[in-house]
């Protein structure tokens, strides 16, 4: 430290003496380097594009097909979505197989937002492989509201539906054998619901099955 009086300071020159200057750097010495630059700071993250409204040939079939059950259209990353009325699920799906040839349900999965009045997204994604493109059909249902099944259109709804059911607790009406696919028939609650505590579990059947009091 500068301030510490015991460390040693070069000699003062002898009296009548002109101190002595530092010697230049030697020719080719590579010169000191600069103290570094302060980082920039980062650009402001853009906001996500927002969907832009569809209003194709297939959203004017359906629109022309179905009227006010078709809630909304847009295109999202090249894949059109259609927002429809849960009421009339069942009969917009056989539309979508039969006449625009969407024959593949890639997917059936649910996205629960626990403030919303409807909380939850039922979401249906859809493959036609005569025409090679994709369409997705969304739901929105509240608590405890049912959405009629599709697992007499497509086959893969049956265990697909089966699954929201255990994890979300959508109930599909018309669904052969809606039954918990993941979890033992006697457990409670759904563990994919937002409101469902991670470190919460069916406490009495861990002790019964299990003989611990937590799988934690």
């Amino acid at each position: 430290m500068a301030n510490d009086p015991e460390e040693k300071q070069p000699p003062a020159p002898p009296p009548g003496e002109k101190p002595v200057a530092p010697a230049p750097p030697a020719a080719g010495a590579p010169p000191a380097a600069a103290p570094p630059k302060p980082a920039a700071p980062a650009p402001p993250k853009e906001a996500p594009p927002k969907p832009e409204p569809l209003d194709n040939e297939l959203v004017k079939h359906y629109n022309s097909r179905f009227g006010e059950a078709i809630c909304e259209a847009w295109l999202d990353r090249k894949q059109a979505i259609l927002v429809v009325d849960a009421a009339r699920l069942r009969e917009i799906a056989e539309y979508s197989c039969d006449e625009e040839k969407f024959d593949l349900l890639t997917d059936l999965t649910v996205v629960d937002w626990p403030k919303r009045e409807k909380r939850f997204d039922i979401i249906l994604n859809l493959y036609s492989f005569p025409k090679n493109e994709r369409l997705r059909l969304k739901v929105w249902a509240g608590e405890n509201e049912p959405v009629p099944s599709v697992s007499g259109i497509w086959g893969t709804a049956n265990w697909l539906e089966r699954e929201a059911y255990d994890m979300f607790g959508i109930a599909f009406t018309g669904h052969p054998n809606l039954k918990r696919i993941l979890l033992p028939d006697e457990w409670q609650g759904h563990p994919l619901r937002k409101d469902y505590d991670i470190l919460t579990q069916d406490t009495a059947w861990v002790r019964e099955n299990l003989g611990i009091e937590s799988g934690q």
